[in-house]
């Protein structure tokens, strides 16, 4: 039954946070109307787009966080500090596991793209 009332519990925290997104479209849309009535809105300063090594070298960081944050929780969990539970422990190292497999994929995508671009003729 446990189990159930944390099922309904983030079920309402889902609800309650796509009400809330539909409340900032709303008023984002009727800001927009007024921009367009009033008169000109600001243009906002683009942002530049960040290169693919840098992209990359932040998945690396965050998968290498992860699993150093999945370390040291196994680390504490072992040592027997009671701040740390299994629950934390085991979802993090489950967090650690299916980045790791992502940045795993990616890689394979990559070296297959490079691969066929080195194969095409010329």
């Amino acid at each position: 039954m446990v189990q159930r009332a944390d099922i309904n519990s983030v079920l309402s925290d889902i609800r309650s946070l796509r009400s809330q997104m539909m409340q900032n479209q709303r008023v984002e849309q009727d800001q927009s109307v007024r921009g367009r009535i009033d008169g000109p809105r600001q243009v906002q300063e683009t942002q530049e787009t960040p290169s693919f090594n840098d992209m990359l070298s932040n998945a690396v960081n965050n998968v290498n966080d992860l699993q150093k944050t999945a370390g040291d929780l196994r680390t504490a969990y072992d040592m027997g500090d009671p701040n740390v539970d299994i629950t934390r422990v085991m979802i993090a190292a489950q967090k650690s596991s299916v980045s790791f497999e992502a940045l795993t994929q990616v890689r394979n995508r990559v070296v297959r793209a490079y691969e066929d671009i080195m194969n095409m003729p010329i």
